[in-house]
């Protein structure tokens, strides 16, 4: 479920002070209810699920169009990613966070990941259109519980990238996000 920006922005979450020049771009509650314990199981099924191969055929369409253009439109060329366009927000992480562990083994491509905590996780990645963080965090549920909650946090690139983020926008709020929260919670509800 989406949710408003507060539910991201009133926490003291540490990527604030790393990335506080970026676009809150969506924050989204994640069906993964569990204890206070369970933070690093949602780190390692994000990291290691099947997106977009076992999504629905719609979003692995798009997904494949995205990547073929962006293959045509030189979008996603190493000259413009991390630390050749724009340098990698680890050069900000304060001291304490310099040492945290990073994110489980798995391969968390085309994310690289930039610290966690107990509590919080970010992984960023960029190209020609932008510089951009995914933050997963584990929530109080209100309820007794915890959940996950996952924002996505963007530096445009210029004009170019403003238009681009615009233009996928729908695509990402009617067909994207609906598949990926689907997949989480029922990854979420399978896991062993």
């Amino acid at each position: 479920m989406k949710l408003a920006n507060t539910a991201h922005t009133s926490h003291s979450w540490r990527i604030h002070e790393i990335a506080g020049d970026f676009d809150l771009e969506d924050v989204w509650a994640l069906d993964t209810p569990g204890g206070p314990g369970e933070f690093d199981k949602l780190v390692k099924q994000f990291s290691s699920g099947d997106f977009p191969d076992e999504a629905p055929l719609p979003v692995r369409a798009l997904w494949a169009l995205r990547w073929k253009l962006g293959g045509l439109l030189g979008l996603d060329k190493r000259s413009s990613g991390l630390d050749t366009r724009v340098g990698s927000l680890r050069g900000k992480l304060p001291e304490d966070l310099r040492e945290t562990p990073t994110g489980p083994d798995e391969d968390w491509l085309p994310f690289t990941p930039l610290y966690r905590l107990e509590d919080e996780f970010a992984a960023e990645m960029a190209n020609r259109t932008m510089h951009g963080v995914m933050h997963i965090a584990w929530v109080d549920d209100g309820q007794g519980g915890y959940r996950g909650q996952m924002a996505v946090l963007v530096k445009p690139n210029g004009l170019f990238g403003r238009a681009y983020m615009g233009f996928i926008k729908p695509f990402r709020y009617t067909i994207i996000y609906p598949a990926l929260m689907r997949m989480i919670a029922r990854e979420w509800r399978n896991r062993g």
